[in-house]
């Protein structure tokens, strides 16, 4: 059950009847947020690790079942190996501090991506942290870690093509359901497709990010970089959601 959430008298209302199921962010920002401050780019990864804690409390307070949060894409490789050492030992630092808390707000954690190309310091914190709270049943906390939505699909359709390889499975009978039923997100079912993709920063691009889930997302795009957003920003975003008239292709709301 949602906790009792304080408003703004003068913000616009926040419908706690209308929560969006699954919110997924691009926490865009860190290093824009240092260098504003004249800090290195891993003190902006350190104070976001911290709003990952703030945003996941708030998130699960407001009643939202899944929270699916862009952690490192396949992509962020590239990046200085300084700066990718730096990230891959954040999880080991967030779960060490942060499972009691989960467990104790009863929030499970789950993992989307290629996990076996991480350090395995950083693989075994996340299996730690998975088996830790797996008999949670409150909100579900989604790390995109390793992750990338084409690399994803592509994996989804080369399972498909092995199961017609093999005689299992006919062409003719794949279809959307099945597609989904493949990726790596088909263990969010029932609420596999984010309601609500929030990216902050200001930067308006998905960057390889379920890209399928997306489909009919609302995007709400914040100016904040991520380690100023918090639950308030949070909420604002939410009010925005729930302003939009969502028809899937549709003409009216069903």
């Amino acid at each position: 059950m949602a906790k009792e959430i304080k408003q703004d008298p003068k913000q616009p209302k926040l419908d706690m009847a209308r929560i969006p199921n699954h919110i997924a962010i691009i926490m865009d920002g860190n290093g824009r947020w240092a260098q504003a401050r004249h800090l290195p780019r891993v003190a902006g990864h350190q104070q976001g690790m911290d709003t990952v804690k703030k945003v996941t409390i708030a998130a699960s307070d407001l009643g939202v079942k899944i929270l699916s949060l862009y952690a490192f894409s396949t992509e962020n490789w590239k990046r200085p190996a300084s700066e990718v050492s730096f990230l891959m030992n954040l999880p080991i630092r967030f779960f060490n501090s942060f499972v009691p808390d989960l467990v104790k707000n009863n929030v499970k954690v789950t993992v989307m991506g290629d996990i076996s190309r991480l350090p395995k310091k950083t693989q075994q914190a996340v299996y730690d942290a998975m088996k830790d709270t797996e008999d949670c049943n409150g909100m579900i906390l989604n790390f995109a870690l390793n992750y990338g939505g084409r690399d994803e699909i592509v994996r989804a359709t080369r399972k498909l093509a092995e199961q017609v390889q093999a005689g299992d499975l006919q062409p003719k009978q794949i279809n959307e359901k099945m597609v989904d039923s493949h990726l790596m997100s088909a263990q969010l079912a029932p609420y596999t497709d984010p309601d609500l993709l929030i990216r902050t920063s200001g930067e308006e691009r998905l960057s390889n990010f379920m890209l399928w889930q997306v489909a009919y997302s609302e995007f709400v795009f914040m100016k904040e970089h991520w380690p100023d957003f918090n639950g308030e920003l949070l909420k604002k975003a939410i009010v925005e959601f729930q302003q939009r008239h969502r028809r899937f292709g549709g003409l009216k709301n069903k």
